[in-house]
Protein backbone atom coordinates (compact mmCIF):
# COMPACT_ATOMS: atom_id res chain seq x y z
CA UNK A 1 0.00 0.00 0.00
CA UNK A 2 1.62 3.09 -0.88
CA UNK A 3 1.85 6.30 1.41
CA UNK A 4 -0.06 8.20 -0.29
CA UNK A 5 -2.91 5.34 0.44
CA UNK A 6 -2.00 5.08 4.01
CA UNK A 7 -2.35 9.04 4.86
CA UNK A 8 -5.89 9.03 2.92
CA UNK A 9 -6.83 6.15 5.26
CA UNK A 10 -5.36 7.70 8.51
CA UNK A 11 -7.37 11.17 7.86
CA UNK A 12 -10.39 9.34 7.15
CA UNK A 13 -10.50 7.63 10.46
CA UNK A 14 -8.71 10.42 12.70
CA UNK A 15 -10.31 13.20 11.47
CA UNK A 16 -13.92 12.35 12.41
CA UNK A 17 -12.35 10.47 15.58
CA UNK A 18 -11.13 14.00 16.47
CA UNK A 19 -14.10 15.51 15.42
CA UNK A 20 -16.30 13.46 17.45
CA UNK A 21 -14.60 14.12 20.61
CA UNK A 22 -14.92 17.23 20.10
CA UNK A 23 -18.48 17.47 19.18
CA UNK A 24 -20.20 15.05 21.88
CA UNK A 25 -19.70 17.62 24.68
CA UNK A 26 -21.04 20.35 23.19
CA UNK A 27 -24.26 18.21 21.71
CA UNK A 28 -24.18 16.84 25.46
CA UNK A 29 -24.71 20.49 26.65
CA UNK A 30 -27.66 21.36 23.69
CA UNK A 31 -29.84 18.63 25.07
CA UNK A 32 -29.17 19.73 28.41
CA UNK A 33 -30.47 23.12 27.42
CA UNK A 34 -33.40 22.31 25.56
CA UNK A 35 -34.05 19.39 28.38
CA UNK A 36 -33.74 16.25 25.89
CA UNK A 37 -32.54 13.72 28.62
CA UNK A 38 -33.26 9.85 29.21
CA UNK A 39 -35.55 9.41 32.26
CA UNK A 40 -35.01 6.25 34.28
CA UNK A 41 -38.28 6.03 34.76
CA UNK A 42 -39.19 2.48 34.02
CA UNK A 43 -37.26 -0.93 34.92
CA UNK A 44 -35.43 -0.82 31.31
CA UNK A 45 -33.68 2.07 32.47
CA UNK A 46 -30.83 1.01 34.46
CA UNK A 47 -28.83 4.46 34.86
CA UNK A 48 -29.17 6.23 38.41
CA UNK A 49 -30.08 9.64 36.73
CA UNK A 50 -31.00 11.19 33.53
CA UNK A 51 -28.63 11.06 30.86
CA UNK A 52 -28.43 13.74 27.78
CA UNK A 53 -29.66 12.10 24.11
CA UNK A 54 -28.83 13.38 20.79
CA UNK A 55 -25.14 11.56 21.10
CA UNK A 56 -25.88 10.44 17.29
CA UNK A 57 -26.17 14.51 16.54
CA UNK A 58 -22.37 14.14 17.07
CA UNK A 59 -21.45 10.63 15.10
CA UNK A 60 -23.47 12.23 11.72
CA UNK A 61 -21.97 15.21 12.43
CA UNK A 62 -18.68 14.00 12.43
CA UNK A 63 -19.30 11.08 9.68
CA UNK A 64 -20.92 14.17 7.37
CA UNK A 65 -17.59 16.54 7.90
CA UNK A 66 -15.47 13.60 6.84
CA UNK A 67 -17.17 12.15 4.30
CA UNK A 68 -17.94 15.75 2.56
CA UNK A 69 -14.02 16.51 2.79
CA UNK A 70 -13.47 12.90 1.02
CA UNK A 71 -16.14 13.44 -1.53
CA UNK A 72 -14.72 16.74 -2.48
CA UNK A 73 -11.04 15.34 -2.29
CA UNK A 74 -12.41 12.96 -5.22
CA UNK A 75 -11.47 9.76 -2.48
CA UNK A 76 -14.78 8.32 -3.07
CA UNK A 77 -14.44 8.52 -6.72
CA UNK A 78 -13.64 4.91 -7.05
CA UNK A 79 -15.59 3.84 -10.56
CA UNK A 80 -17.83 1.85 -8.56
CA UNK A 81 -19.27 4.36 -5.43
CA UNK A 82 -21.95 6.57 -7.23
CA UNK A 83 -22.46 10.03 -6.67
CA UNK A 84 -25.68 9.21 -6.44
CA UNK A 85 -25.73 6.61 -3.35
CA UNK A 86 -23.14 9.04 -1.81
CA UNK A 87 -26.50 11.67 -1.74
CA UNK A 88 -28.71 9.03 -1.07
CA UNK A 89 -26.38 8.47 2.41
CA UNK A 90 -26.67 11.80 2.86
CA UNK A 91 -30.31 12.47 2.71
CA UNK A 92 -31.29 9.15 4.36
CA UNK A 93 -29.04 10.08 7.60
CA UNK A 94 -30.81 13.72 7.40
CA UNK A 95 -33.81 12.08 7.92
CA UNK A 96 -32.53 9.44 10.43
CA UNK A 97 -31.24 12.63 12.58
CA UNK A 98 -34.40 14.91 11.83
CA UNK A 99 -36.99 12.09 13.53
CA UNK A 100 -34.76 10.88 16.19
CA UNK A 101 -34.85 14.81 17.37
CA UNK A 102 -38.10 14.93 17.24
CA UNK A 103 -38.53 11.56 19.41
CA UNK A 104 -35.91 12.09 21.86
CA UNK A 105 -37.90 15.37 22.63
CA UNK A 106 -41.61 14.61 22.10
CA UNK A 107 -41.78 10.98 22.30
CA UNK A 108 -43.01 10.09 19.19
CA UNK A 109 -45.79 7.13 18.75
CA UNK A 110 -44.34 4.15 17.18
CA UNK A 111 -45.96 4.21 14.40
CA UNK A 112 -44.73 8.26 14.16
CA UNK A 113 -40.69 7.25 14.63
CA UNK A 114 -41.31 4.08 12.03
CA UNK A 115 -41.84 6.71 9.42
CA UNK A 116 -38.15 8.16 9.20
CA UNK A 117 -36.34 4.68 8.79
CA UNK A 118 -38.65 3.89 6.40
CA UNK A 119 -38.13 6.87 4.32
CA UNK A 120 -34.35 7.16 4.85
CA UNK A 121 -34.11 3.20 3.72
CA UNK A 122 -36.82 4.52 0.42
CA UNK A 123 -34.31 7.06 -0.36
CA UNK A 124 -31.24 5.19 -0.08
CA UNK A 125 -32.72 2.35 -1.81
CA UNK A 126 -34.02 4.93 -4.51
CA UNK A 127 -30.60 6.63 -4.86
CA UNK A 128 -28.48 3.52 -6.02
CA UNK A 129 -27.80 1.16 -2.72
CA UNK A 130 -29.77 -2.20 -3.85
CA UNK A 131 -28.55 -5.41 -4.07
CA UNK A 132 -28.02 -6.74 -7.93
CA UNK A 133 -27.45 -10.41 -7.19
CA UNK A 134 -26.96 -13.13 -4.41
CA UNK A 135 -24.36 -15.29 -4.93
CA UNK A 136 -25.10 -19.29 -4.36
CA UNK A 137 -22.61 -19.95 -1.37
CA UNK A 138 -22.71 -24.16 -2.57
CA UNK A 139 -21.89 -23.22 -6.27
CA UNK A 140 -18.72 -22.73 -7.91
CA UNK A 141 -18.82 -20.56 -11.21
CA UNK A 142 -17.43 -18.00 -13.28
CA UNK A 143 -17.70 -14.61 -11.79
CA UNK A 144 -20.52 -13.46 -9.52
CA UNK A 145 -23.76 -13.72 -11.71
CA UNK A 146 -22.60 -17.33 -12.90
CA UNK A 147 -22.73 -18.19 -9.45
CA UNK A 148 -25.79 -16.12 -9.05
CA UNK A 149 -28.83 -17.75 -6.64
CA UNK A 150 -30.78 -14.53 -7.29
CA UNK A 151 -29.78 -12.27 -9.83
CA UNK A 152 -31.98 -8.67 -10.18
CA UNK A 153 -32.24 -6.17 -12.70
CA UNK A 154 -34.64 -2.90 -13.12
CA UNK A 155 -35.00 -3.22 -16.64
CA UNK A 156 -36.02 -7.41 -16.61
CA UNK A 157 -38.72 -6.54 -13.83
CA UNK A 158 -40.10 -2.88 -15.72
CA UNK A 159 -42.31 -2.36 -12.73
CA UNK A 160 -40.30 -3.66 -9.47
CA UNK A 161 -37.13 -4.96 -9.01
CA UNK A 162 -36.91 -7.59 -6.48
CA UNK A 163 -33.48 -6.67 -5.25
CA UNK A 164 -34.44 -3.28 -4.42
CA UNK A 165 -37.25 -4.99 -2.12
CA UNK A 166 -35.06 -6.92 -0.63
CA UNK A 167 -32.21 -3.95 0.06
CA UNK A 168 -35.30 -2.18 1.47
CA UNK A 169 -36.37 -4.77 4.35
CA UNK A 170 -32.28 -5.55 5.01
CA UNK A 171 -31.35 -2.08 5.90
CA UNK A 172 -34.72 -1.58 7.23
CA UNK A 173 -34.32 -4.52 9.45
CA UNK A 174 -30.30 -3.57 10.90
CA UNK A 175 -31.94 -0.33 11.73
CA UNK A 176 -34.14 -2.01 13.91
CA UNK A 177 -31.54 -4.09 15.36
CA UNK A 178 -29.57 -1.52 16.27
CA UNK A 179 -31.75 0.75 17.38
CA UNK A 180 -33.30 -2.78 20.10
CA UNK A 181 -30.14 -3.20 20.39
CA UNK A 182 -29.45 -0.11 22.10
CA UNK A 183 -30.06 -0.98 25.73
CA UNK A 184 -26.44 -0.46 27.34
CA UNK A 185 -23.75 1.89 27.80
CA UNK A 186 -21.94 1.83 24.31
CA UNK A 187 -22.83 -1.30 23.32
CA UNK A 188 -23.99 -0.18 19.68
CA UNK A 189 -21.39 2.81 19.58
CA UNK A 190 -18.66 -0.21 20.11
CA UNK A 191 -20.62 -2.82 18.23
CA UNK A 192 -20.95 -0.26 15.52
CA UNK A 193 -17.40 0.41 15.13
CA UNK A 194 -16.25 -2.81 15.13
CA UNK A 195 -18.52 -3.61 12.02
CA UNK A 196 -16.98 -0.29 10.19
CA UNK A 197 -13.90 -1.79 10.52
CA UNK A 198 -14.46 -5.31 9.84
CA UNK A 199 -16.40 -4.29 6.93
CA UNK A 200 -13.20 -1.80 6.04
CA UNK A 201 -10.85 -4.89 6.00
CA UNK A 202 -13.07 -6.83 3.73
CA UNK A 203 -13.27 -4.04 1.62
CA UNK A 204 -9.06 -4.30 1.01
CA UNK A 205 -9.42 -7.73 -0.44
CA UNK A 206 -12.44 -7.48 -2.29
CA UNK A 207 -12.59 -4.08 -3.63
CA UNK A 208 -11.32 -1.72 -6.14
CA UNK A 209 -8.12 -0.65 -4.85
CA UNK A 210 -8.74 2.79 -2.72
CA UNK A 211 -11.84 1.86 -2.75
CA UNK A 212 -14.76 4.90 -1.70
CA UNK A 213 -16.29 1.84 0.70
CA UNK A 214 -13.51 1.43 2.54
CA UNK A 215 -12.92 5.72 3.11
CA UNK A 216 -16.63 5.22 3.93
CA UNK A 217 -15.98 2.27 6.62
CA UNK A 218 -13.58 4.30 8.48
CA UNK A 219 -15.21 7.51 8.37
CA UNK A 220 -17.95 5.54 10.43
CA UNK A 221 -15.40 3.83 12.56
CA UNK A 222 -13.61 7.06 13.75
CA UNK A 223 -16.88 9.04 14.39
CA UNK A 224 -18.06 5.59 16.45
CA UNK A 225 -15.05 5.64 18.22
CA UNK A 226 -14.78 9.01 19.17
CA UNK A 227 -17.57 9.11 20.68
CA UNK A 228 -17.34 6.17 22.91
CA UNK A 229 -15.32 7.90 25.00
CA UNK A 230 -18.25 9.40 26.41
CA UNK A 231 -20.58 6.42 25.79
CA UNK A 232 -19.17 3.76 27.60
CA UNK A 233 -20.36 2.79 31.00
CA UNK A 234 -20.64 5.08 33.08
CA UNK A 235 -22.39 7.18 29.54
CA UNK A 236 -22.34 10.73 30.11
CA UNK A 237 -24.20 10.74 26.68
CA UNK A 238 -26.46 8.50 25.09
CA UNK A 239 -26.83 8.09 20.94
CA UNK A 240 -30.82 8.98 21.13
CA UNK A 241 -32.93 7.19 18.46
CA UNK A 242 -31.19 9.02 15.50
CA UNK A 243 -27.83 7.82 16.44
CA UNK A 244 -28.96 3.83 17.30
CA UNK A 245 -30.88 3.79 13.91
CA UNK A 246 -27.99 5.58 12.26
CA UNK A 247 -25.52 3.40 12.81
CA UNK A 248 -27.89 0.26 11.86
CA UNK A 249 -28.56 2.31 8.55
CA UNK A 250 -25.33 2.81 7.74
CA UNK A 251 -23.64 -1.00 8.47
CA UNK A 252 -27.02 -1.94 6.13
CA UNK A 253 -25.82 0.04 3.30
CA UNK A 254 -22.14 -0.24 3.52
CA UNK A 255 -22.73 -3.97 3.21
CA UNK A 256 -24.40 -3.46 -0.02
CA UNK A 257 -22.43 -1.22 -1.32
CA UNK A 258 -18.84 -2.80 -0.45
CA UNK A 259 -19.71 -5.63 -3.08
CA UNK A 260 -23.05 -7.15 -1.24
CA UNK A 261 -20.98 -8.48 1.91
CA UNK A 262 -24.25 -9.08 3.92
CA UNK A 263 -22.97 -12.22 4.89
CA UNK A 264 -20.13 -10.93 6.44
CA UNK A 265 -22.76 -8.23 8.22
CA UNK A 266 -24.80 -11.27 9.22
CA UNK A 267 -21.87 -12.72 10.82
CA UNK A 268 -21.28 -8.84 13.15
CA UNK A 269 -24.39 -8.21 13.45
CA UNK A 270 -26.10 -11.68 13.82
CA UNK A 271 -26.00 -12.36 17.59
CA UNK A 272 -28.54 -9.04 17.88
CA UNK A 273 -30.36 -9.66 14.68
CA UNK A 274 -31.33 -13.28 16.38
CA UNK A 275 -31.80 -11.74 19.94
CA UNK A 276 -34.17 -9.19 18.23
CA UNK A 277 -36.09 -11.99 16.13
CA UNK A 278 -36.37 -13.67 19.52
CA UNK A 279 -37.53 -10.73 21.36
CA UNK A 280 -40.07 -10.12 18.71
CA UNK A 281 -41.73 -13.56 18.34
CA UNK A 282 -42.10 -13.94 22.26
CA UNK A 283 -44.13 -10.33 22.33
CA UNK A 284 -46.14 -11.74 19.34
CA UNK A 285 -47.07 -14.96 20.51
CA UNK A 286 -47.58 -13.98 23.74
CA UNK A 287 -50.35 -11.20 22.85
CA UNK A 288 -48.19 -7.82 23.27
CA UNK A 289 -47.38 -5.10 20.66
CA UNK A 290 -43.64 -5.50 18.82
CA UNK A 291 -42.92 -2.09 20.20
CA UNK A 292 -43.70 -2.61 24.04
CA UNK A 293 -40.39 -2.77 25.55
CA UNK A 294 -39.06 -4.94 28.37
CA UNK A 295 -35.88 -6.41 29.74
CA UNK A 296 -36.26 -9.58 27.69
CA UNK A 297 -33.36 -8.83 25.20
CA UNK A 298 -30.06 -10.47 25.51
CA UNK A 299 -27.84 -7.89 27.01
CA UNK A 300 -30.70 -7.41 30.23
CA UNK A 301 -30.71 -11.14 30.34
CA UNK A 302 -26.78 -10.87 30.86
CA UNK A 303 -27.50 -8.13 33.35
CA UNK A 304 -30.30 -10.03 35.45
CA UNK A 305 -27.80 -12.95 35.68
CA UNK A 306 -25.02 -11.62 37.65
CA UNK A 307 -22.77 -9.17 35.19
CA UNK A 308 -22.09 -6.03 34.85
CA UNK A 309 -23.02 -3.52 32.20
CA UNK A 310 -18.92 -3.63 31.25
CA UNK A 311 -18.60 -7.15 31.64
CA UNK A 312 -22.27 -7.80 29.36
CA UNK A 313 -20.54 -5.32 26.72
CA UNK A 314 -17.79 -6.83 26.46
CA UNK A 315 -18.87 -9.70 25.71
CA UNK A 316 -20.73 -9.09 23.10
CA UNK A 317 -18.03 -6.90 21.74
CA UNK A 318 -16.11 -10.53 21.78
CA UNK A 319 -18.71 -12.33 20.09
CA UNK A 320 -19.34 -9.80 17.26
CA UNK A 321 -15.09 -9.29 17.00
CA UNK A 322 -14.78 -13.44 16.72
CA UNK A 323 -17.90 -14.07 13.91
CA UNK A 324 -17.05 -11.11 12.13
CA UNK A 325 -13.51 -11.62 11.95
CA UNK A 326 -14.15 -15.34 10.88
CA UNK A 327 -15.49 -14.08 7.25
CA UNK A 328 -11.86 -12.65 6.28
CA UNK A 329 -10.93 -16.48 6.61
CA UNK A 330 -14.13 -18.06 5.19
CA UNK A 331 -15.60 -18.55 1.75
CA UNK A 332 -19.03 -18.17 0.63
CA UNK A 333 -19.95 -21.90 2.29
CA UNK A 334 -17.95 -21.44 4.98
CA UNK A 335 -19.77 -18.32 6.03
CA UNK A 336 -22.70 -20.28 5.72
CA UNK A 337 -21.49 -22.88 8.00
CA UNK A 338 -20.45 -20.11 10.55
CA UNK A 339 -24.09 -18.60 10.74
CA UNK A 340 -25.39 -22.12 11.43
CA UNK A 341 -22.51 -22.27 14.42
CA UNK A 342 -23.41 -17.80 15.54
CA UNK A 343 -27.39 -19.57 16.09
CA UNK A 344 -26.01 -22.70 17.88
CA UNK A 345 -23.71 -19.86 19.52
CA UNK A 346 -26.96 -17.85 20.43
CA UNK A 347 -29.30 -20.62 22.17
CA UNK A 348 -26.04 -21.72 24.18
CA UNK A 349 -25.79 -17.70 25.25
CA UNK A 350 -29.25 -17.68 25.88
CA UNK A 351 -29.87 -20.57 28.29
CA UNK A 352 -27.27 -20.29 30.01
CA UNK A 353 -27.90 -16.51 31.38
CA UNK A 354 -31.32 -18.04 31.68
CA UNK A 355 -30.23 -20.80 34.10
CA UNK A 356 -27.70 -18.56 35.55
CA UNK A 357 -30.35 -15.92 36.10
CA UNK A 358 -32.55 -18.12 38.19
CA UNK A 359 -30.56 -19.63 40.36
CA UNK A 360 -29.60 -16.05 41.19
CA UNK A 361 -33.14 -15.57 42.04
CA UNK A 362 -33.17 -18.91 43.72
CA UNK A 363 -30.25 -17.72 45.90
CA UNK A 364 -31.74 -14.30 46.63
CA UNK A 365 -35.34 -16.31 48.05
Amino acid sequence: MSSGKLLIYAFSFIFPLTLAIFLTPKVRKMAIKFGILDVPNDARKIQKEPVPLLGGVAVFGAFLAGLLIAWLAGWLNDGVLKNLQIAGLLIGGCLLMIGGWLDDKYKLKPWQSFLFPVAATIVVVIFGVAVKYITNPFVAGTGPFGRALFYFNWLDLKVISFGALFSFFWILGMIYTTKFLDGLDGLVSGIGAIGAIILFIVSLFWDVPMSGTSVLCLLLAGALLGFLKFNFHPAKIFLGEGGATFVGFMLGCLSIISGGKIATALLIMGLPILDVVLVILRRVFSGRHVYEGDRGHLHFRLLDAGLTQRQAVLILYFLALVFGLSSLFLQSSGKVVALVILLAVMILVVGGVVLMGRKKSENRN
